[in-house]
């Protein structure tokens, strides 16, 4: 079985397929990966990590992995992805590695890696990684490697982040939701040094409550505190701040589709939306298509996934890109998701506009939209063709018509069908999605 799913190495922190023993191989063959791609004598690899308990029992375990194949383990200690691979490219580092489980539970944990150039590997460089686990003399003596710590990691990304992204932003008042994880330890920085006027709350980790009813997966909280609090909008990120979500004035929530219709409004306006394109995903709300439509903006559509996304926007010469969940690129400033970097786009497209968050937003008309995730063998849904003869046979009714769609599709990181319907008619989003979900149940249920 294949050791990387979708981003990276994921799964149950300690638990079979995420123990020390593997985040150690992982150190030593990111290593041998590094020397492979023309790094010279002990590479240096940078780790971050979000704040869930058992990030230092992974961290050290990568680290000593990585000295004991002869490297220098650049230790970050708690840092945004996106963080790491700003600073490998800054810092002019060999490899860069996170430990976090993003946007999942605490007990959860992964390790992803970034290359020399800040992006993150390719199939064929993990698949390349998972051999070296397996081979490889260890040295001896003076070419044993080291462990560092990196000093002012955190700082030197929260200045990244102002001399990119800074700018007027008048003076809207932000209520910050880091969610108990790695936004902790820039997103007040950076506000603070733009002289936003900002709060932040969920600031306070303890190894247990990240994203735990809060952060980008649980607006609810922030909704609320930005309507008692009387804050013009509010955004929140996940554990490890590679995605950002938001609310306006009354709470409403404000998702990635139409947080990336908002930008690349924005930029088209300023001549700086190369081919008048974006890249979005099969996820994203055909009320955004419609949106572009009307701006004259083409959205290419590619798998769900970051890389996926990123990989399009290279392709295609792309500035802007994301996914409806919050993660959003802008490059070539940033080479993966990065939340921090996109609530400030955010702001400085809101100063420009003159709007508040609620119309900007209203660009983007959503259908009504249903996701349900369905406890179920991911691994074969592939092979379910009866189950893709009724979802075709649905689908192309609903295309005939323009009026809907369903996408199925499984998860990269957890035992689950992911099956979402989207209609102009609430009510057969409701009927589909039951009818679609209950199938799933009956062929692949667990």
């Amino acid at each position: 079985m294949r050791l990387f799913g979708t981003d990276g190495v994921r799964g149950v922190a300690n638990a079979p397929g995420l123990t020390a023993e593997v985040a150690l191989g992982l150190g030593r063959a990111a290593v041998r990966f590094a020397l492979e791609r023309g790094a010279v004598a002990k590479p240096r690899v940078l780790v971050g990590r979000d704040t869930r308990r058992s990030g230092p029992l992974l961290e050290d375990a990568l680290c000593a992995g990585i000295a004991s194949a002869g490297g220098l383990a650049l230790r970050a200690g708690v840092l945004p992805t996106p963080g790491v691979a700003v600073l490998v490219r800054e810092r002019g580092l060999d490899c860069g590695a996170v430990v976090s489980a993003s946007h999942n539970p605490f007990g959860d944990n992964g390790i992803k890696l970034f290359g020399a150039d800040g992006f993150k590997l390719t199939d064929a460089d993990e698949d390349r990684l998972e051999a070296l686990m397996q081979t490889g003399d260890l040295p001896t003596g003076v070419d044993v490697g080291e462990s560092a710590p990196a000093a002012d990691a955190a700082d030197e990304y929260a200045r990244w982040l102002v001399a990119r992204f800074g700018g007027d932003f008048g003076r809207p008042r932000v209520l910050v939701d880091c969610g108990h994880g790695a936004a902790t330890a820039v997103a007040p920085a950076v506000f603070a040094l733009l002289r936003v006027d900002a709060d932040a709350i969920n600031t306070a980790p303890d190894g247990t409550n990240i994203n735990r009813n809060c952060g980008s997966t649980h607006l609810e909280p922030l909704a609320a505190g930005v309507r008692t609090g009387g804050y013009d909008l509010g955004v929140a990120f996940d554990g490890d701040a590679d995605r950002m979500l938001a609310v306006d004035a009354s709470g409403r929530a404000v998702d990635g589709d139409q947080i990336i219709a908002i930008l690349a409004r924005d930029l088209q306006g300023r001549g700086e939306l190369p081919g008048d394109r974006v890249i979005v995903t099969s996820m994203t709300n055909l009320g955004f298509h419609r949106a572009m439509g009307k701006l004259g903006v083409e959205a290419v559509v590619t798998d769900v996934g970051d890389r996926h996304v990123l990989a399009a926007m290279r392709e295609h010469g792309v500035a802007l890109g994301g996914e409806q969940s919050g993660h959003v690129i802008a490059f070539p400033h940033q080479t993966t998701g990065d939340g921090i970097a996109t609530a400030l786009l955010l702001l400085g497209a809101l100063a420009r506009s003159g709007s508040g968050l609620a119309e900007a937003a209203a660009l983007v008309q959503r259908f009504p939209q249903t996701l349900v995730n369905v406890p179920a063998d991911r691994t074969r849904l592939a092979g379910a063709t009866a189950l893709w003869r009724v979802v075709e046979q649905e689908n192309a009714t609903l295309a005939r018509s323009g009026a809907g769609r369903i996408v199925l599709r499984a998860s990269g990181t957890e035992p689950l069908v992911r099956v979402m319907v989207e209609h102009e008619s609430a009510d057969e989003v409701t009927r589909l999605c039951a009818s679609i979900v209950t199938l799933v149940e009956r062929e692949l249920g667990v």
